[in-house]
């Protein structure tokens, strides 16, 4: 037992120094050596060294460099494509990606079998690990951006657990004008995907500046956004979770008896059903869907983004929504009268997306009032993004 606790203590020392190395050499080679690259090409903002690589090209397919003259196989990981690297006489690794769909999209190093984040670019949590990513720009989306306009802020705070007993975080986004004034503020209550945690939608979804822009321009009104981790541990040792109004009940206790209080106790906000937005993406979306619309005392806006509740992923069974949700479709009328909005997206190169249409179809052929938008993309951020600018704008305006 001592000796293979030893091996595992030595190997992960050398796995540490190795990754190290990978970086300095990856630092060195970067910061030192002017070239010149591809016309039209550009470094993403994701990039640690903005006159580095990873590169990306005019058609957004992605030229990638790694300095690991000691490895004997390097790879990239880009959207669980995997790409095998050449390396040169210098011990330099290259390998140019097929073109990329604009947005947000996670990779990794692999060398020698050893999957990693690249030294080179920034780390976000996402996979359920510290993962490297890279930035696709997209014309249009300056709404994505940072601009010139009155900036919130997004801050961290923690609030005590009663579900599972422990100070947990969340990332709150309050508009600009909130430290000065004294006015109350409509709140949304947004949840991460599967993977993921609080951190998601301040960071990877941008929503600070998709709010801050939508509001300077008057397309959205003033409104506090709350993000919280909804990897939730039971009180009993098990995870919350599973496409099922059982598996949403540790998450749905933690955001009812506890988000929810603590921010209504500790910000100005608006403390009725009207004046409180849930929506989610993925994992996310599902819980939005159980917790939104079974929860109309709660909550009169509901956004379900790119949720495989309905189909499209493995485990996904026969969906039957007025079982779910009893009387969206039964008692319609009282059902579209609880909600102000009631909004869902997917990507259109979503493996979700034909079962999301054919549930809206449903939801519509019965009379539920539900909008309903695609965007291009696959089961990614800029999806998740767009829908989240389009959800802004309807609410809280009845």
């Amino acid at each position: 037992m001592r000796n293979s606790k030893l091996f595992r203590s030595v190997s992960s020392v050398l796995l540490a120094a190795m990754l190290m190395v990978v970086g300095c050499m990856q630092a060195t080679a970067q910061g030192f050596q002017k070239e010149a690259f591809p016309d039209g090409s550009y470094s993403p903002v994701t990039n640690i060294n903005r006159n580095g690589y990873p590169r990306v090209l005019a058609d957004g397919s992605v030229m990638f460099r790694v300095n690991a003259p000691q490895a004997q196989k390097v790879q990239i990981d880009l959207c669980g494509t995997k790409y095998d690297m050449q390396k040169s006489d210098s011990g330099l690794w290259f390998v140019t990606t097929k073109p990329q769909v604009p947005g947000f999209h996670y990779y990794f190093l692999i060398v020698d079998g050893v999957s990693v984040a690249d030294p080179a670019s920034q780390s976000f949590y996402g996979c359920s690990r510290w993962s490297s990513a890279i930035e696709i720009q997209e014309t249009g989306m300056d709404d994505f951006e940072v601009q010139n306009v009155p900036r919130g802020e997004v801050r961290t705070v923690y609030y005590f657990s009663n579900v599972d007993e422990s100070w947990r975080p969340l990332m709150i986004y309050t508009p600009a004008g909130y430290n000065e004034g004294n006015q109350a503020y409509p709140v949304v209550y947004i949840q991460h995907g599967g993977g993921e945690d609080h951190r998601g939608w301040m960071e990877q979804g941008r929503t600070a500046q998709i709010m801050d822009n939508l509001i300077a321009a008057g397309k959205a009104v003033p409104m506090i956004v709350v993000s919280a981790n909804s990897n939730v541990r039971s009180r009993n040792g098990g995870f919350g979770g599973g496409y099922s109004w059982q598996g949403m009940q540790a998450f749905r206790s933690e955001l009812i008896d506890n988000v929810i209080p603590f921010v209504e106790k500790n910000y100005r906000v608006k403390k009725d059903r009207k004046n409180r937005a849930m929506c989610g993406l993925s994992m996310g979306g599902g819980q939005s869907f159980y917790i939104g619309l079974r929860d109309p005392d709660v909550f009169a806006n509901v956004g379900v983004f790119s949720t495989g509740m309905f189909g499209g992923i493995q485990g996904a069974s026969r969906f039957d929504l007025e079982t779910e949700v009893p009387g969206i479709l039964t008692d319609t009328k009282t059902f579209n009268q609880q909600f102000d909005v009631f909004f869902m997206t997917c990507g259109e190169q979503d493996p979700r997306i034909e079962y999301t249409r054919n549930i809206v179809k449903k939801m519509r052929d019965g009379g539920v009032d539900v909008r309903f938008n695609s965007y291009p993309g696959d089961h990614e951020w800029q999806v998740w993004r767009k829908s989240l600018h389009e959800f802004a704008q309807y609410l809280f305006k009845q």
